[in-house]
């Protein structure tokens, strides 16, 4: 009878997730990045440590690479253009500055040290990518999202996350798939990526007029599901038919899949498929790392270490300066953006599998990333700490210049509605209410208010309701895919009255400034403040009780 065994590709798995679980766990104790957890887990359970894992093993490697495109799908499924107008300077001046100041020092230093050209491109270019996750997170821990160096840091990081789409087209000419460098080798990728360009757009198109209603329609989660993995792999499986490769496809499926409304569920389905598979990705890494590398060569991991720090916090801080921002907040700003991010880590893997990048050099690399993903935090941490008062303010609405407003439309009558509404009777306006239910309205009919039952996304309602007329509006629903769209919808209709926006969640506030609203409160917003202000009520009775 033979003898019962597990397939070496599924007992490095487990060890793989195993170590992912253990370190994710540690290191949400400690309150550091999962990343970093990850990474270190790798090089503990990799060749050079415990040899759990085996350092050859392709089955492993490919899927890290699953990990690695969903990933990209995420960036992609989170693309907005209006987001970029929204960002203005930070996106248009300060990401080229930044990337280039970084990049050029990088591929010069690198070329010095005996990296052939397209090596030291594909090492310059992943080390002027900083970590979107790990700043942003660490911005809204701080609550300086909102801020001048806040919005700044994540212009220049949407930026790199765009600027990866040149760069992962650059891959087959860097690692030596694709035909030899030169005018028609750029020409003729060039028109692959244009044909793919197109080929998206028309997939977008047909997604959000066939498949998203109909999937809406059919109210299937696990329809939903092979839907997006099918045109996650088809996609990527084309971008590689067309001699692109599959990372463009992953992040190509995620655009065509982005601005619908299905959008937020779709991320929010493939969620724990990208985070295993992340993991698995990270921690395989981490498993390049042999971790005695840390004796043999302090001295030139501490040099680089500081190196990248210093080059990319200067870097930083001249692309935010030139932004308009301060000296002060500037530095700040610099110093969240002075890490190596995960897809740094993504490029630098493609050259270690394709031979640009040998064995060696990719450890120096991951031990030097690791450093900068621990030390930032707490360096941007003190940075925004050391700012001078209201050096850090965020942006208030500007009302100058408005006129005397006499005709305000509320819509959305529930409880915060309810309340303006009377406020602004009180004050003197001519007030019209729009709401989608009858029974919320009744009350105000019988006290004489002009009010309007109907969907406030339709432009005959819209139109009903007096949104031409009115100088103020005041846009007051639960959901803010819904507040989108009627925000889109009024703007068309009237774009010079100002609208007052409240959303739920403060990842909404930045689409709705860009689509035309005046201001906007985030109740997120607004509760994590209130509850700071108590928590620091409290702390500070306890020590006058003390």
């Amino acid at each position: 009878m033979p003898e019962a065994s597990i397939a070496p590709i599924v007992a490095d798995l487990l060890v793989v997730l195993a170590a992912g679980l253990i370190s994710g766990l540690v290191c949400r104790r400690l309150g550091v990045s999962l990343l970093i957890g990850y990474l270190i887990a790798g090089s503990i359970v990799g060749p050079g440590g415990l040899r759990l894992v085996r350092g050859d093993s392709d089955d492993l490697r490919h899927l890290a690479e699953a990990g690695a495109l969903l990933m990209l799908f995420a960036v992609g499924i989170e693309f907005s253009p209006s987001d970029l107008r929204n960002l203005g300077r930070a996106f248009l001046v300060g990401g080229p500055i930044q990337m280039i100041l970084v990049a050029l020092p990088l591929i010069l230093v690198t070329r010095l040290v005996g990296f052939s050209w397209n090596a030291a491109i594909l090492a310059g270019s992943a080390g002027a990518l900083s970590s979107t996750v790990l700043v942003f997170r660490s911005l809204l821990e701080l609550g300086r999202t909102a801020t001048p160096e806040g919005r700044g840091a994540i212009g220049i990081l949407i930026f790199q996350d765009i600027a990866l789409v040149p760069l992962l087209l650059l891959l087959p000419l860097l690692t030596g798939e694709g035909p030899p460098p030169g005018p028609a080798a750029y020409a003729t990728l060039a028109l692959q990526a244009l044909a793919f360009l197109i080929l998206v757009g028309v997939a977008r198109e047909a997604i959000a007029r066939g498949l998203v209603p109909l999937l809406a329609q059919l109210r299937s989660v696990e329809l939903v599901v092979l839907s997006t993995l099918s045109i996650l792999g088809g996609l990527a499986t084309l971008a590689v038919a067309l001699g692109l490769p599959a990372a463009v496809g992953a992040l190509a499926a995620g655009v065509a899949l982005s601005g619908n409304r299905l959008s937020k569920q779709i991320d929010s389905i493939v969620l724990p498929f990208r985070e295993s598979f992340a993991a698995v990705f990270f921690v395989t890494t981490g498993s390049l790392l042999d971790p005695s590398i840390l004796t043999r060569e302090p001295l030139l991991l501490t040099l680089g270490l500081a190196g990248i720090l210093i080059l990319k916090t200067a870097a930083g801080t001249v692309a935010l300066r030139a932004c308009g921002l301060g000296w002060a907040p500037a530095l700040a700003g610099g110093l969240g953006l002075a890490q190596l991010g995960e897809f740094a880590l993504i490029l630098a893997a493609q050259g270690v599998h394709h031979g640009l990048i040998d064995s060696l050099n990719a450890e120096r690399m991951l031990a030097i990333a690791i450093g900068t993903l621990i030390l930032t935090p707490q360096l941007l941490r003190a940075g925004l700490e050391r700012l001078p008062p209201g050096s850090s303010t965020p942006p208030q609405p500007s009302f100058d210049g408005v006129a005397r407003a006499r005709c305000a439309l509320v819509i959305g009558l529930g409880p915060i509605g309810r309340q303006v509404a009377s406020r602004l009777e009180i004050m003197g306006l001519e007030v019209r209410l729009l709401d989608l239910s009858p029974i919320n309205l009744q009350p105000f009919e019988q006290s004489g208010f002009h009010a309007v039952a109907g969907d406030a996304r339709d432009p005959a309602v819209l139109r009903r309701a007096g949104v031409a007329e009115a100088d103020l509006i005041v846009l007051s629903v639960p959901d803010d895919a819904i507040a989108i769209q009627i925000l889109q919808t009024i703007r068309e209709l009237n774009r010079n009255t100002t609208i007052l926006v409240r959303c739920r969640f403060q990842s909404s506030t930045n689409r709705l400034k860009a689509l035309g609203a005046t201001a906007v409160v985030s109740e997120e917003a607004e509760a994590s403040g209130r509850l700071i202000a108590l928590c620091e009520q409290h702390f500070a009775a306890s020590l006058a009780n003390a």
